[in-house]
């Protein structure tokens, strides 16, 4: 014999207009409009940087006779749209080590005695860019009734495809550290209720990009071997990538609320991705993301990690510098606007300032 508990009272029937008033609230379409301008923003940022990579101003150097070489110069600085800026080097040893220490992309050594000169390219910087800087070596000596010959001086490793393990690494860290801090936001409020709180929230997600960073760079170089031999300086730009990025993301949700995880995600991921130099290196992508990318972590890390990686660690202080200021000013920023907060609450009269309950 079963027992059931007596049915409550059935609440009376409603229209269909009133049951959707109660499901629809402003604020779930202020957040599904938000939702829709996220989704638009990131199909126009990703085909607005890659539906036509043009070349603007790749550095190149010009290894040639003093009387072959400034004119050489002056062509290549004179083509139309300015893709190739160009500076003299003194022998292929030169142009070698500039191209190394990621001081120019490619090198044009001239042979004065033969018909076929050299082009020195590294694609590990990325095969786009060495691509484009022959296809604009062979347009210039066409002209000129002489051939062409490449030689890659640091090709991407065996096993990392095309140089993109450094850019989808980074994508992996940037996610992980946007999405550790919005994931604590959603479970104890956007806005931790006291600064211990953000203290606390801060602590974990500095232990969190220590691990995460690490585990990254087990993935790319032991485990997978795409970028082997550098461990510990994986890891600790891991872990640098992981912390500026989710601490930014505290800074914006104390700051702004749960408005603050679509605002990392427009910057980290609209904005930081298309904008990083990895599909297409920084020179072939249009002027705003060519102006905004470096300043992004994703940016920065990319070109940290393939620096690291290739190129002896070259041309990566303002790399190091823009995250680690994305993770101070974001530790500092989400600390004094979570201690504002606070005292504004406790002062007389001041109230809850309207922040989601910890």
């Amino acid at each position: 014999m079963s027992t059931r508990a007596p049915a409550g009272p059935e609440r009376p029937g409603r229209g269909f207009t009133a049951e959707l008033r109660d499901a629809v609230t402003p604020r779930s379409m202020a957040l599904v409009t938000g939702v829709l301008a996220l989704q638009l923003g990131f199909i126009l940022s990703y085909i607005g940087a890659f539906h036509s990579p043009t070349p603007h101003r790749i550095p190149v150097a010009v290894v040639a006779p003093a009387q072959v070489a400034g004119p050489l110069v002056t062509r290549l600085n004179g083509l139309d749209g300015d893709p190739v800026k160009a500076r003299t080097a003194g022998s292929e040893q030169q142009a070698r080590r500039a191209i190394l220490d990621r001081d120019v992309d490619a090198a044009i050594v001239v042979d004065p005695r033969g018909s076929t000169d050299t082009l020195l390219v590294a694609s590990a910087a990325g095969p786009a860019l060495s691509s484009t800087a022959q296809l604009i070596a062979e347009r210039l000596e066409g002209a000129e009734k002489r051939q062409v010959r490449v030689v890659d001086i640091r090709p991407p490793g065996a096993k990392d495809g095309r140089g993109l393990s450094s850019f989808y690494l980074v994508i992996g860290w940037i996610v992980g550290g946007y999405l550790a801090a919005a994931i604590l936001g959603v479970a104890g409020g956007a806005r931790p209720a006291n600064p211990h709180r953000t203290v606390i929230r801060l602590g974990a997600l500095a232990l969190y990009a220590v691990v995460s960073g690490l585990g990254g760079a087990l993935i790319a170089g032991p485990i997978l071997g795409a970028l082997p031999g550098h461990l510990l300086r994986l890891w600790a730009i891991g872990a640098l990538v992981v912390f500026a990025t989710s601490a930014a993301t505290v800074a914006f949700q104390v700051l702004l609320g749960m408005v603050g995880i679509g605002l990392a995600i427009l910057l980290f991921v609209v904005l930081g991705n298309p904008s990083a130099g990895g599909a297409y290196p920084t020179p072939l992508l249009p002027a705003f993301w060519r102006a905004i990318g470096e300043w992004l972590p994703t940016g920065a890390a990319t070109r940290a990690v393939r620096n690291v990686v290739y190129f002896s660690g070259h041309d990566i202080a303002r790399a190091l510098g823009v995250l680690a200021a994305y993770a101070v000013v974001g530790t500092a920023v989400a600390f004094g606007a979570s201690l504002a907060l606070h005292r504004r609450e406790r002062a007389p009269g001041g109230g809850p300032p309207g922040r989601e309950p910890a």
